[in-house]
């Protein structure tokens, strides 16, 4: 059975084989098991991307720049964080380089830098909003993911006509339906929050 690969904390903190002076791509390398110098930059990835018109930098230049060891221009955009995790670039890549597993862990490495530009509002107030939907209910309540939402980003009257619509047609409704095994997720949030906190111990 392979082992599993280091998180990116333990990329920062744990010593021994690496380089003394580690570059993004070692770091990536070691959290991902992705080589970022396998990309030849033939663009199938932001190709198929739907975001890349979005994107200031495409999944291609994301690469490109790990391959150039620029983490600073890398965590200064958004462009990480407007990624769908569709994994369309992956499954594109003639050469198995994954570009979606490497902006994961391009994010966790933003999120743990003082210097990064931070997740845009809207975008971390969905995430906040769907995992909590989980959490509470095994699955996603749509009127409580779009409250949520609106209360964290502040964009409380975007859509709202639209809303009128979707109760009539049943498509929001107001109460939750549970899963059975709300116990067994509830231990997996847990577990996630007990990793994060251990791995950002010094």
């Amino acid at each position: 059975m392979r082992p599993a690969p280091a998180t990116v904390q333990e990329v920062h903190v744990s010593h021994g084989e690496h380089p003394a002076n580690p570059t993004l791509a070692d770091g990536i390398r070691r959290a991902t098991g992705v080589n970022a110098a396998r990309c030849y930059q033939c663009g199938k990835c932001s190709a198929g991307c739907p975001m890349a018109s979005e994107m200031s930098l495409r999944p291609h230049d994301i690469l490109r720049l790990i391959q150039q060891d620029r983490k600073e221009q890398l965590l200064a955009g958004d462009a990480i964080w407007l990624c769908l995790t569709c994994e369309t670039c992956t499954a594109r890549c003639p050469n198995e380089v994954d570009p979606a597993r490497v902006i994961d862990a391009l994010r966790e490495i933003s999120l743990g830098d003082p210097e990064a530009a931070a997740a845009p509002r809207k975008i971390r107030a969905f995430h906040e909003s769907f995992l909590k939907q989980i959490r509470r209910s095994g699955r996603i309540f749509e009127f409580g993911l779009v409250a949520g939402y609106k209360m964290r980003s502040g964009a409380l009257f975007d859509d709202v006509s639209s809303a009128p619509g979707l109760l009539r047609r049943g498509k929001l409704p107001l109460t939750p339906k549970r899963i059975r095994a709300i116990p067994e997720i509830r231990r997996i949030f847990e577990f996630c929050q007990a990793a994060g906190n251990e791995a950002e111990e010094p």
